[in-house]
């Protein structure tokens, strides 16, 4: 199994910067992708950014250019480094892994809120 804990969310005006942090434990020679994903109320949960072993990157067309989404593999920790913050950012965010380039997510953080004042 793998535990991944959230942390860093909380109230931002827009234009400002928040950093998440997804800490992973347990077995986590069997993660090869990782991810955080957000879900405003009322909407479906939505990808945001995703991270492989590899380093490589991929993001939801509305947030390229403003987040980054990094890894520590020493600490076991991906960050989504999040700038320009928009009202419409506003949204629990999770973290999630998977052990395979492409299906289904495995384990899930808590998720942790992000909220943006205009």
């Amino acid at each position: 199994q793998v535990q991944l804990v959230e942390s860093g969310g909380g109230l931002v005006q827009a234009g400002g910067s928040l950093r998440l942090s997804c800490a992973a434990s347990g077995s986590i020679f069997r993660i090869l992708v990782m991810g955080w994903y957000r879900q405003a109320p009322g909407n479906q949960r939505e990808l945001v950014a995703v991270i492989t072993t590899g380093g490589g990157t991929n993001y939801v067309d509305s947030v390229k250019g403003r987040f980054t989404i990094s890894r520590d593999n020493a600490k076991n920790t991906v960050y989504l480094q999040m700038n320009s913050l928009r009202p419409e950012d506003t949204a629990v965010y999770y973290c999630a892994e998977r052990g395979v380039l492409v299906g289904n997510w495995d384990y899930w953080g808590q998720g942790t809120q992000v909220t943006v004042s205009s």
